[in-house]
């Protein structure tokens, strides 16, 4: 039932190495398939609704959450699979799974836990959505977690970026040295042109960056030339729209023509030699290569460390460090259901389990719930 015309390097459901645990299945949906479907409707994804991008879920409804960029990886990942000719159920199953074990209050709350779990294993976000899938998610009669494909599964924990890289424990399962699928690959750089280019979008919106301070950046200069060109006469909020639509498919279109050349240059023509390839195939040409990181840079200083970031950074720190704090030494706080995992995951492993599931919005009324007099419990 998948795609006839499927590239021989491409991966197919008949070929996975299959699931954790055998079960009797109602339909015969292509395994990735049904592996997107079970991330689609499990607990972990709905909460990303209310898990921050850039800016908290408080600061406004327009932003970005982790939920609508997951959607927005989705999106630019299966059109590079498609003109590639790769799997786009895996592909899709893997954009919307790549987040489902970030923290509270992005990239802070993943430091945050990290430092509190530092004695107990230390905590990753790309180890954290392995273990939503494999242990945490309990929907099923025979088996916790989403028995999800291996290859699924094996994209998750290989996810990477600038800010995460799963220890080597935690990949020791998935074949540790080798590459993971390709259509795993693209999930890097989809995820990397959906956070630039809708951090701009959001950045723009709050007035934390400025058109002025962007048009310094060669990649935003001759993009916002190329829409004037073609658009003449376009007020600025649309002219400001269309650039960022059309630097994504500038990104997109160097991505795949990039890659298929490395296709060419490491005569790939069968699955394994993706796995066994020297280095990951899915890139940037050179030149595209040194303007995002360009952006990438711009984003870090103008948006990322803007000092009203900064201040909700400090405050999410202080929120997760008083909630882990008074669980540690409290346990009784917690749920009951919870305190029945620490026998079979450990104290501090449930806690970090638990404050890890809570969205933006839950930890901080939790955190008036524990602290302020004056609130409800």
């Amino acid at each position: 039932m998948e795609r006839n015309d499927l590239a021989p390097y491409a991966a197919r459901s008949v070929n996975s190495r299959g699931r954790r645990y055998q079960e009797p299945f109602k339909d015969d949906r292509p395994a990735f398939e049904r592996d997107r479907d079970r991330i689609i409707h499990c607990a972990a994804f709905r909460r990303l609704e209310y898990k921050t991008q850039v800016f908290v879920n408080h600061e406004g409804d327009y932003y970005r959450t982790r939920l609508t960029h997951s959607l927005e990886v989705a999106q630019i990942a299966r059109g590079t699979a498609r003109k590639l000719r790769l799997n786009e159920d895996l592909v899709e199953a893997l954009s919307l799974a790549h987040d489902l074990g970030h923290t509270p209050f992005g990239h802070t709350g993943e430091q945050v836990l990290n430092h509190l779990m530092a004695d107990y294993g230390g905590f990753e976000h790309n180890r954290q959505s392995l273990r939503v899938v494999e242990v945490l998610e309990e929907r099923y009669p025979h088996f916790n977690g989403l028995n999800l494909c291996w290859e699924t599964r094996e994209g998750i924990i290989k996810h990477s970026s600038d800010y995460d890289k799963a220890p080597d424990d935690a990949v020791a399962e998935y074949d540790l040295g080798k590459f993971p699928t390709f259509e795993a690959q693209i999930i890097d750089l989809a995820d990397e042109i959906a956070y630039n280019n809708h951090d701009i979008d959001d950045g723009l919106k709050s007035g934390y960056i400025t058109t002025e301070e962007l048009s310094e950046l060669a990649l935003w200069r001759e993009t916002h030339a190329r829409v004037a060109g073609k658009f003449p006469g376009i007020d600025s909020d649309r002219h400001i729209y269309q650039t960022i639509s059309h630097l994504i498919g500038t990104l997109i279109d160097d991505l795949i023509g990039a890659t298929s050349d490395e296709l060419v240059k490491n005569r790939i023509t069968h699955i394994d030699d993706v796995f066994n390839c020297s280095r990951r195939l899915v890139s940037f040409s050179p030149e595209m290569r040194r303007k995002n990181n360009e952006l990438k840079l711009f984003l870090r200083k103008k948006l990322y460390r803007h000092y009203k970031v900064e201040r909700m950074r400090i405050k999410a720190e202080r929120i997760l460090h008083a909630l882990f704090a008074s669980y540690q030494q409290t346990p009784s706080l917690l749920p009951s259901a919870c305190q029945e995992k620490f026998i079979q995951h450990g104290k501090e492993r449930t806690i970090g389990d638990y404050i890890a599931g809570m969205t933006d919005r839950y930890a901080m009324d939790e955190y008036k719930r524990l602290f302020d007099p004056y609130e409800r419990v």
